[in-house]
């Protein structure tokens, strides 16, 4: 594997990114605080664990869509279902091609440029992730290039897993009114109205829900710290998922929701030779038992 570290000058704030592996954040430490880090027990090829998702976020009933009249096929690979889940760019080698260092941040631009078509989804595109560590914020820029002669629907995601020492007393704080109800193979049935307090605690619920955010922030608090996720997308949805057993959580932003090649809902269309970008910021904070 291809690893890359950056890090602050007292090395107590870092990230470290795995090329080889869709240039996701694998690891990401401030003030010395574990925020994001792989589960030793849990293979990346099962979890996903802080992958960028293209061209498509979450899941596509059957791996099946129609754009333009034409019919694509996606190689189901979600397991024990008949679906495709999280893209095609998760297993991508990416390289770096470009790198700042500043007073008080750095930062790596990481590249993939697909030349080859496939079955599923038949364009060219290239894929720029910039990570700009700062000492209490990490700032990730995703920008999506067509490069075919052709346009082609998207849509764009990030699944990082965050640690907590107690996950019970954790809590989320997001502003939504309007739910994702599933099917029982967590393809979209239909949005529905829901009211739900926040702050809302996490305690033994098993979650894996999706919501329509109202606005562009998610807050995520635990006994150690606090993070608040900001996109600048003007259509944000959030999913979040609680594997058994562990101390973490998947708290994902998208631009789409599952099975959105066909439901369209988040859909993007990208004409050639033009570009999107989405901004993802995570801001960290000591908890106020920590500071004291």
């Amino acid at each position: 594997m291809s690893f890359l570290e950056i890090k602050n000058s007292s090395n107590n704030t870092k990230a470290i990114i795995s090329l080889n592996e869709g240039g996701r954040l694998q690891e990401l430490q401030f003030d010395g605080i574990s925020v994001i880090k792989d589960q030793v027990s849990q293979k990346y090829k099962d979890t996903f664990a802080s992958s960028v998702l293209f061209p498509f976020a979450n899941r596509i009933k059957h791996g099946h869509y129609s754009f333009n009249d034409k019919e694509y096929q996606f190689k189901c690979n979600e397991n024990g279902t008949k679906n495709a889940i999280h893209g095609l760019i998760h297993n991508k080698k990416f390289e770096i091609i470009e790198q700042e260092l500043n007073a008080n941040s750095v930062a790596v631009t990481l590249l993939y440029a697909e030349k080859e078509k496939s079955k599923g989804f038949p364009f060219l595109y290239n894929i720029c992730i910039k990570y700009t560590l700062e000492e209490n914020k990490i700032r990730i820029s995703v920008k999506v290039d067509n490069t075919d002669k052709l346009l082609f629907p998207f849509t764009l995601g990030w699944h990082p897993y965050f640690v907590s020492t107690d996950l019970y007393n954790s809590f989320l704080h997001f502003n939504s009114v309007q739910k994702i109800q599933f099917d029982s193979n967590l393809i979209t049935d239909k949005i529905i109205e829901f009211e739900e307090e926040t702050p809302y605690q996490i305690k033994n619920n098993q979650l894996d829900d999706c919501y329509v955010l109202k606005n562009n922030s998610i807050e995520f608090s635990t006994p150690l710290y606090r993070v608040l996720l900001d996109t600048d997308t003007k259509e944000n949805y959030l999913q979040l998922y609680t594997p058994q057993n562990r101390q973490v959580i998947a708290i994902e932003p998208m631009t789409g929701i599952s099975d959105s090649f066909n439901n369209k809902k988040g859909l993007q269309i990208l004409q050639p030779n033009e570009g999107y970008e989405v901004k993802w910021n995570l801001t960290f904070s000591k908890t106020a038992s920590v500071n004291e």
